[in-house]
């Protein structure tokens, strides 16, 4: 192996330790209950169809969990892995430079540091990619099973795969792989309708929770420009923000702009993947339209076409040395600040004052109740709360449109205090 390689694979891995025992927040609680309290079997049959994802990432956590446990550095050590196998991929496909602007990115860094499913579908979409480039080069019976695989099972682990999936297809025809279409599609085909009933159910359900939970659709993502220009940005900038905001716009608004001008000017080169990055683009922009799902990180895949077009070999190696530095700035602002780390439901957990009822949304209570075996009391129902102290965890209230204060106060309570962890707080209240 490149010796290169090996060295900027090892300083991934490493600065990926950083923090990486930081607090989990919501979803990364999910990860944690399913694995616990549910069976391979049941994941499949009682969770998945309440859930909104396919089950073959809990699957894979759980059986990862089964050897190495549940502490927060065992769940999120597989996205760890992945984004490496991902970065390797890269490295194979256009050179140590392309291998570099994925694995220092700051968005994927961040996203490797997550136990949920995106650096494990971003590896798998990026195998796929791999194998189909293969396809379009030598053919070959061998390279067409591989893609098909790894599409079929980047689609189990996360449905949103089928933006890429559908423009590597189209461009099968286009190039008049007729021969490797038929086969290829004909197994993704089976392998749609098998899961078909589960995805179906989920459907509904999503229709549901849309009509139910008032502000849902935002929170989901809707198709509006402000979601669509924060995938180009937050892609080259990641996930920091700070004070003043005039500040951070201008900063990052300059860096995306001299990114993507970049991406685009080595696009002109690269066709095939301008057009896998704005034809995946467009399929999540549309969809978007009928389901809300328009959120940056949902698109975190698309980042390795990115990575390949900024490392085009033709661009300057002065360019390559300043996009590199920025990166590794950016990621380092996140890593070594813990104001820009995850909400801190750890020091919340511990901060829980003692013989008091916890008022909440119970569904968002995963990341606590990880940290904390305790009952928590439905926030939609606090008018039925008893004399005396309660605390008020408000996390998702406005997701349900839900006006606890003004029902407290109604009741005759008053706020003694709100205490801020990291994105999550907590208020404690008294009664008059």
């Amino acid at each position: 192996m490149n010796r290169k390689l090996i060295i900027i694979l090892v300083a991934a891995f490493l600065i990926r330790l950083i923090a990486l025992n930081q607090s989990l927040w919501l979803d990364e609680g999910t990860t944690a209950k399913v694995i616990r309290d549910f069976s391979y079997s049941a994941i499949i049959t009682r969770f998945s169809p309440t859930d909104f994802h396919p089950p073959l990432f809990y699957l894979t956590e759980k059986f990862w969990a089964s050897f190495f446990g549940t502490s927060e550095i065992a769940l999120r050590m597989p996205s760890v892995l992945y984004s490496l196998l991902a970065g390797w991929l890269l490295y194979l496909m256009g050179g140590i430079w392309a291998a570099v602007f994925f694995l220092f990115n700051p968005l994927i860094v961040y996203y490797s540091q997550e136990a949920r499913m995106y650096m494990m579908v971003t590896f798998l979409l990026t195998a796929a990619v791999y194998y189909f480039i293969k396809i379009l080069r030598i053919n070959g019976l061998t390279n067409l099973l591989l893609f098909t695989l790894f599409s079929v099972l980047s689609f189990y682990m996360f449905y949103g795969s089928i933006f890429l999936i559908i423009p590597l297809y189209v461009y099968l025809l286009y190039r008049k792989k007729h021969h490797a279409f038929i086969i290829s599609a004909s197994i993704f085909g089976v392998s749609l309708l098998i899961i078909s009933p589960l995805l179906y159910r989920q459907l509904m359900n999503s229709r549901e929770a849309l009509k139910i939970v008032a502000n849902w659709k935002q929170a989901l993502g809707t198709a509006n420009l402000k979601n669509l220009l924060l995938i180009p940005l937050k892609f080259a900038f990641g996930r920091i923000s700070f004070y003043p905001k005039w500040l951070y716009w201008g900063l990052a608004g300059i860096w995306t702009v001299f990114i993507w001008f970049l991406v685009i000017k080595n696009g002109l080169k690269q066709k095939f993947y301008l057009y896998l990055l704005g034809g995946s683009l467009v399929i999540g922009l549309l969809f978007s339209v009928f389901s809300p799902l328009l959120q940056y990180f949902r698109f975190l895949f698309l980042v390795p076409l990115m990575a390949m077009l900024l490392g085009n070999k033709k661009l300057s190696p002065v360019y390559c040395y300043i996009v590199a530095a920025g990166f590794l700035v950016l990621s380092f602002a996140y890593l070594l600040n813990p104001q820009f780390h995850r909400e801190d439901w750890k020091s919340l957990a511990k901060s829980l004052p003692a013989n008091a009822p916890i008022y909440a949304i119970p569904s968002s209570m995963d990341a606590l109740t990880y940290y904390k075996n305790i009952h928590i009391d439905d926030l939609r129902k606090i008018n039925q709360a008893v004399n005396g102290k309660l605390v008020v965890i408000p996390y998702t209230a406005d997701i349900y449109g839900l006006d606890y204060k003004k029902s407290l106060v109604d009741e005759g309570y008053k706020p003694d205090k709100t205490v801020n962890f990291r994105g999550v707080q907590m208020e404690e209240w008294s009664k008059l």
